[in-house]
């Protein structure tokens, strides 16, 4: 299992130097999906500031960032259109002018960016990588050995990959791609940096790998519901993280199916 990293809780309102030219602005919305809340940040160019991820709809942190920055926001960008990381871009567009830039397949309907973005994409000097997995719509931006990697690989807990929108098979592809990448630091989403991300991605997916065995080999015993999975696999889980592990069941299952390992049958699911 991958050695997750932990903070103390961040000050709000104050930017956190992570790399030169680069710092963060913690939101106030913590939570078991959150930690201490989601990342925006602050990145330095020679026209003012590229602000990625601007975060939750919360007026004070808004109002964090356009203090932080001068006003002076150059782009906004965007990882995914999770809410937690996408409320805040209509208020800090209205505020600064900037054009925002996110996948051009949105998974939120409601969210059109201004320049649509692809995979290979590049924006102040900043790559594009489509990693689906986590959600549909998710990139992570890479430079110089920096990745921006969002929820996709995040320092504190696992992603979540929920149906439909998620997708497991996508996920081991697309953290297959950075394992093949040589980068030297991950700033996720939420928590801190990853100062050394080959070991830590591996981890990561050896984990899920892992999972997906044991859930296939509890099929091999007898049909399963997700729920009787998620109570045979996931020992000592926090009540609130239930329906959450039955969703990444669900994914895991799916995956299974594709792949013709699982079968759904009413509420149960077997191996084929």
């Amino acid at each position: 299992m991958a050695a997750f990293l932990t903070e103390p809780v961040p000050p709000r309102g104050q930017v956190l130097p992570v790399l030169p030219g680069i710092g963060r602005l913690v939101a106030d919305n913590p939570g078991p999906f959150t930690y201490r809340g989601t990342n925006t940040y602050l990145v330095e160019e020679a026209d003012g500031f590229m602000v990625l991820d601007p975060g939750p709809d919360d007026a004070r942190h808004v109002a964090d960032i356009l203090a932080a920055t001068g006003g002076q926001v150059a782009r906004i960008v965007l990882s995914h259109t999770h809410a937690d990381h996408l409320g805040a871009v209509s208020a800090l567009r209205a505020a600064t002018g900037a054009k925002v830039w996110s996948f051009h397949a949105s998974q939120d309907p409601a969210h059109t960016p201004d320049v649509p973005m692809r995979d290979g994409d590049v924006v102040a000097g900043w790559t594009a990588i489509h990693t689906p997995g986590h959600a549909s719509d998710h990139l992570c931006f890479a430079r110089d050995g920096v990745v921006f990697t969002a929820d996709h690989i995040m320092s504190w807990s696992t992603s979540i990959v929920s149906p439909p929108h998620g997708n497991m098979k996508a996920y081991f592809e697309s953290m297959r791609r950075m394992l093949a990448r040589q980068d030297t630091v991950y700033l996720p989403g939420h928590g801190p940096k990853v100062d050394d991300p080959m070991p830590f991605a591996r981890a990561l997916l050896s984990h899920r790998a892992q999972r997906e065995a044991a859930i296939a080999n509890a099929l091999v015993a007898g049909p399963k519901s997700t729920l009787g999975l998620v109570q045979a696999l996931y020992l000592n889980l926090d009540p609130k993280l239930v329906p959450a592990a039955q969703r990444t069941v669900i994914a895991h299952l799916e995956k299974l199916r594709e792949e013709g390992r699982a079968i759904e049958d009413g509420e149960t699911w077997r191996a084929a």
